[in-house]
């Protein structure tokens, strides 16, 4: 459901009121764990956070206003972000005026925010995924009545809000919603319960943001879904992602898209199709597999067999031949046997990824597979967790040796990480690239020439 207008304007009511109450020189810092879904929330959170007269900082502790955007996929991510909230206690012993707000996947389970709620009484505010539209109405109740908020609706994860301020802290890279939640079921996974049903955006709202982001200079467009091959089915109308891609493509400017995340049932040939005949879309499909083994992707509910995902393969490489591929693989899923773990290998050789996303399977509450018998030990889940890795490191040097004294075009991120006098970007196939060059690349398309592959990475000089 899309939210109206008119509530959409009383948040910017309340967004000015803050800005009134607060004064100047107050700072916000945020903290998002998880997905790209999560990383675009948290834009538009800090968004409204400028929009109530505060400023972004990097440090927490000089912050008045805390937002910790949570991810409730693994366990390990939890543990991080309640780590981080813990960390939060002596921050508030030193500005008891400082407001602490917890929101995203995590708190959605009722669990967590009942947990949150109680061992930790220093928060002030939780919101779940279905509530970061209300989040200036929250806080503005949360100052004046200076009392705790939880703006918690299980009922509630349907809405689509649109005309939301935005920060985004790339100036050419941006992430673009498409649509929200997944009605895929797969039983390891904690998505349909915390994001809801899938809903698409109206392409209209869509092509009015990838417009006004072409004008604004930026380079990179990735459309995000939980599913984002299912997009438009919900909408009464005869039009799929194959059909939005092309009217994105059809703007003009020099830009590339990317889409994530794609389901194996339903990428079609016309998709396949539209990307090898569009120019803009980079050419790197991620293709989540999660598993080699038919009766292991049966139990996972994912409603495709290693023979389709395989034929969807051919089919790519037979249109793109230098598509980049890669995909997630979930190790140690309740009951796999040793022998279905080799079928899994044995898909990662006959692929040839360029690279994969693996994780041991970490049991969510209130899933299917969390309640399944054969739960695998921890020490056999991370023997075969390496050998994976060790696997794939192997196709992933001789994937990237392919690209050895070849041009490439790329887009300049910044400087590398790990060598300040380097410069990094990925090319359209989601590689990593570092070079030497000037601080002016930076936010524009560049060849280089390939001179040496590493595992994860290329290296190459400008040409």
């Amino acid at each position: 459901m899309r939210i109206e207008k008119k509530e959409i304007d009383k948040q910017y009511g309340y967004m000015h009121r803050i800005s009134s109450l607060i004064g100047e020189g107050k700072k916000v810092y945020a903290l998002t764990f998880g997905c790209q879904q999560n990383e675009a929330d948290s834009e538009r959170l800090i968004g409204m956070a400028k929009e109530m007269g505060y400023s972004v900082t990097n440090e927490k502790d000089e912050a008045d206003l805390i937002i910790i955007n949570t991810c409730a996929i693994r366990e390990h991510a939890e543990k991080k972000a309640l780590s981080i909230t813990g960390q939060c206690k002596h921050l508030k012993a030193k500005n008891p005026s400082l407001i602490i707000a917890i929101c995203g996947c995590m708190v959605t389970q009722k669990h967590r925010a009942e947990a949150i709620k109680h061992s930790y009484p220093y928060v002030d505010i939780l919101f779940d995924t279905s509530m970061v539209y209300r989040f200036p109405e929250i806080l503005y109740t949360r100052i004046t009545k200076q009392k705790r908020q939880f703006a918690l609706d299980p009922e509630s994860k349907g809405n689509i809000p649109e005309g939301l301020p935005q920060h985004r802290e790339n100036p050419f890279k941006a992430w673009l919603s498409v649509m929200y939640g997944c009605n895929n079921f797969c039983t390891y996974c904690i998505v349909p319960y915390v994001r809801g049903r899938e809903r698409s955006r109206l392409k209209e709202d869509i092509l009015r943001e990838a417009k006004e982001l072409v004008s604004k200079g930026y380079k990179e467009i990735t459309l995000l879904g939980q599913n984002v091959n299912s997009y438009g089915k919900d909408l009464d109308e005869d039009y799929d992602f194959s059909d939005l891609l092309k009217d994105i493509c059809a703007i003009e400017g020099d830009f590339i898209i990317r889409f994530m995340t794609s389901h194996p049932k339903d990428a079609t040939h016309k998709l396949i199709d539209t990307m090898a005949s569009e120019e803009k879309i980079a050419k790197h499909f991620h293709l989540p597999l999660q598993a080699g083994s038919n009766r292991v992707l049966d139990k996972m509910n994912r409603k495709y067999t290693r023979e389709k995902y395989l034929s969807l393969v051919g089919y790519m490489r037979e249109k793109m031949p230098d598509i980049g591929l890669t995909t997630d693989i979930i190790v140690g899923f309740p009951t796999e046997t040793e022998e279905e773990f080799e079928e899994t290998l044995d898909i990662l050789k006959a692929v040839g990824f360029d690279n994969i996303y693996s994780f041991i399977y970490s049991p969510r509450k209130g899933t299917p597979a969390a309640e399944m018998e054969g739960q695998i030990p921890d020490d056999v889940k991370g023997e075969r967790f390496q050998r994976l890795l060790d696997t794939q490191n192997e196709i992933s040097i001789t994937r990237n040796r392919t690209y050895e004294q070849k041009p490439t075009k790329v887009l300049v991120e910044g400087w590398s990480k790990t060598d300040k006098t380097m410069l990094t970007g990925r090319n359209e196939k989601n590689r990593l690239v570092h070079f030497k060059g000037g601080e002016s690349l930076i936010g524009s398309f560049v060849n280089v020439m390939i001179t040496e592959a590493e595992t994860y990475s290329l290296f190459g000089e400008l040409i």
